[in-house]
């Protein structure tokens, strides 16, 4: 009952094997800079939760064939995985499954060849997924593959919701809607929420907020998304380490004629130097809050900026949901930011989310409510762990086949 799941990037390989028995990690690790000078491996063996030994290494790693070969070496090394015929599946983690993917799916040529049509819905993550399937499919013939989808959570979203108020054409020539992202996030926290309450996810009414680098909301209704905040790429929604979020389109045109930028440009600066650091300098929230609390006023701007745009998330999605059972907070930044927890449940006590201060100071480890006696809905801090939600699809798509 192992499984290893595969995180392929354009010049990275994440892994993680499980012993899902007991739903265990056995190892996990990277390679990065493939194919770069610098090149190397991080390795850790692990009993349970413990790390019980770390090797870092670099060396060449020409390209992803001898990455994942270099994988399986250091897998067989450390006892971990004496052979691939001991795995059970191969889970790989893939942006973009379009509207042709709604759950994990074994892969095949057939699903190969519909993964590649996408590419040009998500041109810098699609083309490395497949890269990574098929250098272990290469490398592991016999082992089963199983594709899982970071859309596939919010496939459930209602046409009303997912359809931009642009020509239908363009719908139906180039796919333009509304697909979101951190779907497999999402779909996880909100399991672990249903666990912690004590009550069946079809019973619950959920926002689930993923904040890290990239952020993302989800209106979750009886255990299906209903709405959520990134779009057709991961730029829409919240702000972001370095991406803006919603923006009024016609900044571009207006950026366009102004400054003589090439299309390419504008999106390299939405993408990339926006968000966080577009407004202070700095996209790491941690050097933001440690900014402003020395007194900076662009970083307090930016924790001001970033606390609102999710604040209108949670009031929107609360009204579209019709009721609130829970709030998650999750990812890097949910988990972590005491104060920006704080900042996005300020005054709004009228919607039920009154939050323990108390509670809320500090890391929270595992699954922590923070909501005050008086408050109606659960603010939950919960723990993502994507990897484990990939071993866990990869298995029941193969035991439903």
């Amino acid at each position: 009952m192992k499984v290893l799941v595969l995180n392929s990037g354009s010049s990275s390989i994440k892994y993680q094997l499980f012993d899902m028995r007991d739903e265990s990690v056995l190892a996990g690790g990277s390679i990065e800079q493939i194919g770069e000078p610098g090149s190397h491996l991080s390795h850790s063996l692990r009993t349970g939760q413990i790390e019980m030994a770390k090797t870092v290494r670099t060396l060449p790693v020409p390209d992803h064939r001898q990455g994942f070969q270099l994988i399986a070496s250091v897998l067989r090394e450390t006892g971990a995985l004496t052979d691939t015929g001991e795995l059970k599946g191969i889970g790989h983690r893939v942006v973009h499954g379009g509207e042709q993917f709604k759950e994990p799916t074994r892969v095949t040529p057939e699903v190969l060849a519909a993964i590649r049509s996408l590419i040009p819905l998500a041109p810098l993550h699609n083309p490395a997924n497949l890269l990574g399937m098929e250098v272990a499919m290469e490398s592991a013939p016999a082992v089963p593959q199983v594709a899982v989808f970071d859309t596939a959570f919010h496939q459930t979203i209602p046409p009303h919701a997912y359809r931009y108020a642009i020509p239908k054409r363009l719908y139906e020539a180039h796919q333009v809607r509304r697909y979101g992202f951190h779907g497999t996030s999402h779909r996880y926290v909100a399991k672990k929420a249903a666990e912690f309450l004590h009550k069946p996810l079809e019973t619950l009414n959920l926002i689930s907020l993923h904040l890290g680098n990239g952020a993302s909301a989800a209106a979750i209704q009886q255990g299906k998304c209903i709405d959520t905040s990134m779009g057709l790429t991961p730029l829409e929604g919240l702000i972001m380490g370095t991406r803006c979020g919603d923006l009024d389109p016609a900044i571009i045109f207006y950026l366009a004629r102004e400054t003589q930028l090439s299309c390419e440009e504008i999106e390299s600066i939405l993408n990339k130097e926006s968000g966080l650091k577009g407004i202070c300098g700095v996209n790491d929230m941690r050097s933001v809050g440690e900014l402003a609390a020395g007194g900076d006023p662009e970083a307090r701007l930016a924790i001001a900026m970033y606390c609102y745009r999710i604040k209108k998330y949670i009031g929107a999605y609360h009204a579209v949901l019709g009721g609130l059972d829970g709030l998650i907070f999750t990812g890097g930044i949910g988990e972590h930011a005491d104060f920006i927890r704080a900042g996005c449940c300020e005054g709004l006590d009228h919607l039920g989310l009154a939050m323990n201060n108390g509670k809320n100071l500090g890391h929270q480890e595992g699954c922590s409510a923070l909501e005050s006696g008086t408050g109606r809905v659960k603010i939950l801090v919960i723990p993502t762990n994507e990897e484990l939600e990939i071993a866990e699809q990869t298995v029941a798509c193969l035991e439903a086949d």
